[in-house]
């Protein structure tokens, strides 16, 4: 990676205790981010705003994925970090068919490390029949996989799929958050390819930069770069159409972007006042500008079985 193993885990860290510090406050609930992460600083209430959108986002479209579908659903989250949307599925009773995790050795051994201390997070993973394989960096049990690997390893990635009994007839959804930018398009745009002719039915949902030209995406850049972190991947990054274009050109039926300012403006509009009322956002116009240089685009590939147009904001 352009970015290291150590600052893309501190990547992670943050965007953790960040998530930690929105969901103590009441952003929205999460009943297991608290086993990953510790309660450390309160972040500023534009980071917090700006976390509630990206999850509420992401989250609205995992859930019309499955309402796309009549049959369990397979997901594969690359870069997946601390995530927790695993047992939020598994809460709510979604129709899972598996979920695989993949990201560096550095972090899942971590989080391998963090499920098997807390029965909460152990207690989903078995599921009804109870068998979870574990050793230092990758975990295996019916439903939940959580493999390490660099996920631009095609042949890797195929392996580490493989040992989890991946599905590629099964309707699958993809998720990457801040995943793909840290790596050039000569490297992701192979695997972008090999997802969209590997599944016979996907949705690719990825949240990260956009709009990175202007003075302030070069603002952005700069202060990743001091935190040892190059976004090789900005060129995709451009603006909403090569977001959109490094989907169709790789053989995704079709891509949608939506800047956050957009996703903000389509989430339900009681929950968007309840959260505003929660702290005092003082600093708005720097708030419109951090959700002006981030998005969330889908991707789609449909099948004579599955079709996922419905994935989008209304």
């Amino acid at each position: 990676m352009s970015c290291g193993d150590e600052a893309v885990q501190a990547t992670n860290d943050d965007a953790t205790g960040c998530k930690l510090s929105a969901v103590t406050l009441g952003y929205w609930g999460d009943n297991y981010i608290q086993y990953m992460a510790k309660r450390g600083t309160r972040r500023a209430p534009e980071i917090h705003l700006g976390y509630y959108a990206r999850v509420q986002g992401v989250r609205a479209l995992v859930d019309r994925v499955f309402s796309a579908c009549d049959t369990a659903v397979q997901v594969i989250s690359l870069g997946a970090g601390f995530d927790t949307t695993f047992w939020r599925l598994v809460e709510e009773g979604r129709p899972l068919r598996r979920y695989i995790e993949v990201d560096l050795p550095g972090v899942t051994a971590r989080k391998c490390f963090m499920v098997k201390r807390h029965k909460q997070l152990l207690a989903a993973v078995g599921g009804e029949e109870g068998e979870v394989r574990l050793n230092r960096t990758d975990l295996h049990s019916p439903r939940y996989h959580l493999v390490a690997s660099d996920f631009t390893d095609l042949a890797r990635l195929q392996a580490v799929l493989e040992e989890s009994e991946v599905d590629y007839s099964c309707p699958t959804l993809v998720l990457a958050e801040c995943a793909l930018v840290y790596l050039p398009t000569s490297r992701t745009s192979p695997l972008l390819a090999w997802l969209a002719g590997a599944f016979q039915a996907a949705v690719f949902v990825n949240y990260e930069q956009v709009n990175m030209e202007d003075r302030f995406g070069q603002v952005m850049l700069e202060h990743l770069m001091a935190r040892g972190c190059q976004l090789a991947g900005a060129a995709a990054c451009r603006d909403a159409a090569a977001q959109e274009e490094r989907f169709t050109c790789q053989g995704w039926s079709s891509a949608t972007c939506w800047d956050m300012n957009q996703v903000y403006g389509h989430l339900p509009r009681g929950d968007v006042q309840r959260v505003e009322a929660i702290e005092r956002l003082d600093e708005q116009e720097l708030y419109r500008q951090l959700n002006h240089h981030y998005c969330i685009t889908v991707a789609r590939k449909n099948s004579p079985n599955f079709n996922f147009d419905s994935v989008k904001f209304d």
